[in-house]
């Protein structure tokens, strides 16, 4: 096997790398600045869309993308070593490159299934990174982790599709510049077939019945960057019937389509966001004196820092290779991957940060750090794109197959 990253990767990693220390990490603390001054808590920090300025003038945009019609042209082995650096700081760099969620999963879904009038009217413009998106599925009244049990109704209604239900953590939908809603709910709730009855629509943000209720918040953050996760309610929306994505019934398959890259892209920032865990733990370790002894020498954190190391490289072969599964063999191919790099990655990547947090004592905990926000963005995806048991039970499902 060929462990080194070929011409291309090695190139924009070093051009990624530059940027990231030029302007990504001295804008953190310039970011946090605008934003106390803001007069709205979802407002964007001017210094951001400098950032992405000066991503796209550098060639770093739209890297998740594949193909070159829409994107950079990388596979997913080519990205995951980008996606990784961008992980170092999940609030600013995603966003910077255009690679930030819920709109890459929501461009993928649109140029995958999309119409030529829907990608004309929604990709084009998120692809430039003029607009945002949200992304509607989970819901609070049922076990969202179950997509079958999805209760928002989306009914036929001549020329028109309305919509009605209550969605909540629906990421972007407080961003400012948030225009279009991909919903997902039930066309056909008796069908035979559970995973028939869903399908896509698309809801401008501005559409009478569409309210953005209030903002959920994570471990206390509201994630403002990324435009927040709102419960969103949808009061007899009526869109037209040509903003039915795909086919009905197809709601099902194209969620599945949607969050396998998806899955992938936060593993991959997951491991820089270790990386970054890592280097802080070291820092930490060699400035601060404790007992008459740097902690550096203390045989504790001494097998923190091995252990972490050790994680971090399991975790990225792992996550390198089902990339390259998903490039040679597809998605279906590389499934049980997907689901081990879910369950494992952050997991092991929460335990990582949480040491780093124990080193730094209460400085752990504050806001002069990125370790608290890293933590709890890297313990809420063992909940998002699918909880660790839902994995674990169709992983496991998938083994005893071979047996039975």
């Amino acid at each position: 096997m060929d462990f080194a990253f070929d011409a291309r990767t090695e190139e924009l990693r070093a051009r990624l790398l530059a940027f990231m220390d030029e302007h990504v990490y001295p804008a953190e603390a310039v970011a946090e600045e605008q934003r106390a001054a803001l007069a709205s808590p979802w407002e964007v920090p001017p210094v951001v869309e400098e950032l992405k300025a000066e991503a796209r003038r550098r060639g770093l945009w739209n890297l998740f993308m594949p193909g070159e019609e829409h994107g950079a042209g990388l596979t997913n082995l080519q990205y995951a070593p980008l996606a990784e650096i961008t992980g170092r700081s999940p609030q600013l760099a995603p966003t910077a490159l255009n690679c930030a969620a819920p709109d890459t999963g929501n461009m993928e879904v649109l140029a995958q299934f999309g119409t030529e009038e829907q990608r004309k009217r929604w990709l084009e413009p998120l692809l430039a990174g003029e607009i945002r998106s949200a992304f509607a599925m989970t819901e609070p009244d049922v076990a969202s982790s179950d997509a079958t049990n999805i209760e928002t109704r989306i009914e036929r209604d001549g020329d028109a599709y309305v919509i009605t239900g209550r969605k909540w953590y629906i990421s972007g939908a407080l961003h400012p510049d948030c225009r279009v809603f991909i919903v997902m709910g039930k066309t056909d709730p008796e069908g035979a077939d559970i995973r028939r009855q869903q399908s896509m629509v698309l809801v401008p943000r501005d559409t009478p019945g569409v309210e953005v209720r209030r903002a959920m918040r994570v471990y206390g953050y509201e994630d403002h960057y990324h435009g927040g996760h709102a419960e969103v309610v949808f009061d007899g929306v009526r869109v037209p019937a040509d903003h039915l994505v795909g086919e009905e019934g197809g709601g099902f398959a194209i969620a599945q389509a949607r969050l396998g890259p998806g899955r992938i892209h936060h593993c991959m920032r997951l491991i820089g966001m270790a990386e970054r865990a890592i280097e802080l733990m070291c820092r930490r370790a060699v400035s601060r004196t404790a007992f008459g002894k740097p902690l550096a020498t203390q045989g504790v954190v001494q097998e923190w820092i091995a252990d972490s190391r050790v994680a971090v490289e399991q975790l990225r072969l792992l996550v390198l290779k089902t990339a390259w599964l998903m490039d040679t063999v597809g998605n279906r191919g590389a499934h049980t991957e997907i689901q081990a790099i879910k369950i494992a990655t952050p997991r092991t990547v929460t335990e990582i940060i949480d040491k780093a947090v124990q080193l730094h004592g209460a400085g752990g905990v504050s806001q002069d750090f990125p370790l608290a926000e890293l933590w709890a963005a890297a313990r809420t995806l063992r909940l998002a794109d699918g909880p660790d048991e839902v994995h674990r039970r169709s992983l496991a499902r998938r083994e005893l197959k071979r047996y039975a």
